[in-house]
């Protein structure tokens, strides 16, 4: 005689709902819980690109979703905690050195400079050298973010990615696993990824449903990303101004960049874009 659970089909078994008193939906989880981060996910990944809503735009609406979502003294009380037995991080903060110059600073570096491959690039695509704006940081949370702003375009060319849409993946996923090569306690180096594995998921989804052509690229540079990630040493820490004028392949050596290679990612990224005609 068959029972309940033989008639339930196996992917459904284990299925146990439970029940609440609130007048709400609710979860274990505060990221489910935020209406505006449901509504986010869902969006970012299902829908088309188009110049109506640039990919940039979806971050910013992003970053203010998740300052209201984090644990900042939480935050603070486990940087504090790394810092005791990461030397090279606390020795980081300690310094507390901020990036602060335009882009006319870089005009006399060399081609085939970090600075040089930088400011043409800057110049080219119209990029502001700043993510976000300067501001004087009061946290090891706000300097930390700080310094991901500034050196984030330094990181689409250490690690080998172009400066187009599909290119972005590669820092993406260098920050994700470098992260967890270098911090040492994971519940706080899952707070210091949020931002990554939720900016990188809407290409995944969305390549993968609208522009498969530009898969395999994608997936080029997710490989090389994390294992750059893992390999090299925690390059993201430091002062990109210090080789601004030393070649490329030189700066890599210097900074300790292991297994980057320059993809070209142009033709995919343009595709991602949407922007082709139809």
């Amino acid at each position: 005689m068959k029972t309940k659970t033989d008639e339930t089909p196996y992917l459904a078994r284990g299925i146990a709902l439970l029940g609440t008193d609130s007048t709400i939906l609710i979860s274990s989880s505060k990221y489910l819980n935020d209406a505006r981060l449901r509504e986010w996910v869902a969006r970012i990944a299902l829908k088309k690109n188009g110049a109506d809503v640039p990919p940039a735009a979806e971050m910013y609406e992003l970053i203010q979703i998740l300052q209201d979502l984090r644990d900042f003294d939480r935050i603070e009380a486990l940087f504090t905690e790394e810092r005791r037995t990461n030397p090279a991080l606390d020795a980081w903060f300690n310094e507390g050195f901020c990036s602060d110059y335009t882009i006319e600073d870089l005009k006399d570096c060399a081609p085939g400079t970090v600075g040089g491959i930088y400011y043409e690039a800057a110049t080219k695509g119209n990029y502001g050298v700043q993510i976000v704006p300067n501001f004087q940081p009061q946290s090891q949370w706000q300097y930390y973010s700080l310094r991901a702003g500034q050196t984030h375009d330094y990181e689409h060319i250490l690690t080998g990615g172009g400066f187009n849409y599909i290119g972005e993946l590669l820092p993406y996923w260098f920050r994700l696993a470098t992260i967890d090569t270098h911090i040492k306690n994971k519940e706080l180096a899952g707070e210091m990824n949020v931002m990554g594995i939720l900016g990188t998921t809407r290409y995944l989804v969305r390549t993968v449903l609208h522009y498969p052509q530009t898969w395999s690229a994608a997936l080029k540079c997710i490989e090389q990303g994390i294992a750059i990630g893992r390999n090299s040493d925690a390059f993201w820490m430091a002062k990109m101004e210090d080789v601004w004028h030393t070649p490329l392949d030189e700066a890599r050596k210097q900074l300790g960049v292991r297994g980057a290679v320059d993809l070209d990612t142009q033709a995919e990224g343009e595709i991602w874009s949407g922007l082709q005609a139809r």
